[in-house]
């Protein structure tokens, strides 16, 4: 039986992974910058489709753009848009593999966001 395209794209050549995480660092929670730091953070997750997201990969730890949008109704540039700002914000880490990009849960930062919550 041949397999369709998007079963490939989907299932490529083996299983994607993301990196490791370096160890944790800790800084301080009451200085201006924590603040700016969890204001990222709290922007980043202002828009609905990039809470899924997360959940999304914390459900499964590796998801390249493709399976996302698979389950996403947004078109494959708006997911990538999303993958961009939780990038950029820290909540997410990427490992590329050839063309493919495995997206991951950066859980270190998660960490920090809550205990940045938690000392409001």
């Amino acid at each position: 039986m041949k397999s369709s395209r998007r079963d490939r794209r989907r299932t490529g050549p083996g299983p994607l992974s993301c990196p490791p995480e370096g160890p944790a660092v800790t800084r301080p929670i009451d200085d201006d910058a924590a603040g700016e730091e969890l204001a990222r953070f709290a922007k980043a997750l202002g828009h609905p489709a990039r809470v899924r997201i997360l959940r999304m990969l914390a459900r499964k730890d590796a998801r390249t753009c493709s399976l996302i949008v698979d389950e996403l109704p947004l078109a494959q540039s708006s997911v990538s848009e999303h993958l961009r700002i939780l990038k950029a914000a820290g909540l997410i880490r990427s490992r590329e593999d050839g063309t493919r990009v495995a997206y991951c849960l950066a859980r270190g930062a998660l960490r920090r966001m809550k205990a940045l919550l938690g000392a409001l």
